[in-house]
């Protein structure tokens, strides 16, 4: 049995005609408003297994997939097949599978942005959101490339991901050195953070970052050594396996053409209102380099009925580095919004 079998609950299929998707369930199935998890990059539904685990002890309905491009899930050739109205109509058409009518969206990272877009584009499919990390972000004024590319140059890891192959060729060499880059916890004595990146998804070309502040990842990665790495390790043997095992057999091709299309998402939400009408969650980590809590500022204006909280001593990967505290926070807000 592999690490992810151990550690999961049974992995299930579901043919939604483009992609075959992988996806993880537990609690009672029909009972209450379910919560979809969406995870991501470079992760998998594995990332919300503590949250699997305590829906399940707290007798609530939840489904974690593979989203499209990852682990057990089909991985499309085209590029354009990883756009935003690819992401959301999956998880509308898992839902039509499953006798969903209504659902409550939980996602981190990447994951954040499709589901902060399922009410904008699907409102009569969604409950509530959640965003764990990953703000509401309004539509920006240009291409955010054009901004990013502005503000921090061609090396920004999300500028240089557009380049076909390039990134995927670093990652993909030693996976296990990718994936212990990634999975690590802040060093104890790392301050609050500030900064990031998600201004950069909404706001103008004219700021321009300093060099040490560009997020130039694929550099980093390529001069990284982990034998120096003060950052505490995140993950078990068992479970790094479980995702060193997942992204050796699937490459990382698949999670950057998320990233591919930021273009044309842009392109193709014109005329989208941004108005979240539906309960929402601001799940915000303390120590997020890449989205720290001031990057929700603002989230009112565009979220009419909102919540935030704070997640201490956190950095990126909040729902595996604080598993208890984000369980605690997601099961209070649906025992009140959303009670069984």
């Amino acid at each position: 049995m592999s690490a992810l079998e151990s550690l999961m609950p049974p992995v299930q299929y579901a043919d939604l005609g483009e992609v075959r998707m992988a996806y993880y369930e537990v609690g009672p199935r029909g009972v209450g408003v379910p919560i979809i998890f969406c995870h991501g990059f470079p992760e998998l539904a594995f990332s919300w297994r503590h949250q699997l685990k305590a829906c399940e002890a707290a007798g609530r309905w939840a489904i974690a997939p593979d989203q499209r491009g990852y682990g057990l899930t089909s991985r499309p050739e085209a590029v354009e097949a990883y756009d935003m109205e690819h992401l959301s109509g999956d998880l509308i058409r898992l839902m039509d599978k499953l006798g969903i009518e209504k659902a409550v969206f939980c996602g981190h990272d990447w994951g954040g942005i499709v589901v902060w877009q399922m009410p904008l584009r699907h409102p009569d499919r969604t409950a509530g959101v959640i965003g764990l990390n990953t703000p509401f972000m309004p539509r920006a004024p240009v291409d955010p490339i054009t901004i990013m590319r502005a503000r921090f140059g061609e090396d920004m890891y999300i500028v240089h991901f557009q380049k076909p192959g390039e990134a995927d060729k670093v990652l993909n060499n030693n996976v296990a050195k990718a994936m212990g880059f990634f999975m690590r916890r802040p060093m104890a004595e790392t301050p609050p953070a500030s900064g990031g990146l998600s201004g950069s998804l909404t706001g103008s070309t004219e700021t321009t970052a300093t060099p040490e502040s560009n997020f130039a990842l694929v550099k980093m990665l390529e001069l990284y050594d982990p034998s120096v790495d003060p950052r505490p390790a995140l993950l078990t043997d068992d479970e790094m396996a479980a995702f060193v095992e997942t992204f050796e057999r699937t490459g990382f091709t698949g999670g950057i053409n998320w990233y591919r299309n930021f273009t044309r998402n842009w392109q193709r939400s014109e005329g989208i209102e941004d108005k979240v009408k539906v309960p929402s969650l601001m799940v915000m980590a303390e120590k997020d380099a890449v989205l720290p809590p001031s990057a929700a500022d603002g989230m009112e204006a565009y979220v009419s009925d909102l919540e935030k909280t704070l997640i201490k001593d956190s950095g990126h990967w909040t729902q595996q580095e604080q598993p208890e505290a984000v369980n605690r926070v997601i099961l209070d807000w649906m025992d009140r919004r959303f009670p069984k």
